[in-house]
């Protein structure tokens, strides 16, 4: 039983706390928290086809990306703040997903006997694609960044070698299309929910954010995948 204040009014929670306690709280951080991966990614992307110009630019690139934000900050600063700031979003994304789930699943103890119409194949593996793509990271990370795992002999500063040594590998390239095929699917579906929870999505804009949807989801798998079927078939090595 809820202690009444002096007024006689039971005390309310801070709005932040509200804010988040709240389904449309949890949805608008995830919905945030995935538009900045989202950016993350088409820049990511666009480093990553760098690897086409040779050795030189993609080397010189990874060397930028130590040295971003000189001389204003120090070495690797700029690097480490926009991994902070990317980690707190996929922390915030992970852990709003999961709660909105537990919460959907509270909701609806059983599952319906018909799925719903317009249940797109995106939307029904959103959450394992999810799963997919957290477990890409953390290979990915303890690949290309720390080394820990990588098939060759890892050389720090010298990032178009460690992605030839990557995609030199079957399984390399296996984990690696298909966890971009899981993101293309989650980002496909996570644009247009994103949309609808901000506000932005209606009846007149739905066919012009459908198509945005498909087409960054088709751009940055294709890119993606672009550079290890470039290392297999030797337009990159």
């Amino acid at each position: 039983m809820a202690l009444a204040t002096k007024t006689g009014r039971p005390p309310t929670a801070p709005p932040t706390r509200g804010f988040w306690a709240s389904t449309l709280g949890k949805k608008t951080v995830m919905a945030v928290s995935g538009l900045i991966m989202l950016a993350y990614l088409v820049a990511h992307v666009a480093g990553n086809l760098k690897v086409f110009f040779g050795p030189e630019e993609f080397n010189a690139y990874g060397h930028w990306l130590r040295v971003m934000g000189a001389p204003v900050l120090h070495h690797h600063w700029g690097l480490w703040i926009a991994r902070v700031v990317l980690l707190a979003a996929v922390v915030a994304h992970a852990v709003s997903a999961y709660q909105l789930s537990r919460r959907d699943i509270k909701a609806r103890p059983t599952r319906y006997v018909h799925r719903r119409r317009g249940s797109s194949y995106a939307t029904r593996t959103m959450r394992w694609g999810g799963v997919i793509v957290g477990l890409f990271v953390v290979w990915h990370i303890l690949d290309l960044t720390t080394g820990t795992v990588h098939p060759g002999g890892f050389e720090e500063g010298k990032p178009y070698q460690n992605v030839v040594d990557t995609f030199s590998t079957w399984y390399g390239d296996v984990i690696y299309i298909v966890a971009m095929l899981a993101l293309g699917l989650h980002v496909r579906h996570g644009f247009w929910s994103a949309a609808q929870t901000l506000g932005v999505g209606n009846a007149r804009r739905e066919r012009v954010l459908k198509f945005l949807a498909n087409a960054l989801a088709l751009v940055l798998t294709a890119g993606f995948v672009s550079v290890p079927v470039a290392v297999m078939t030797g337009v990159v090595s």
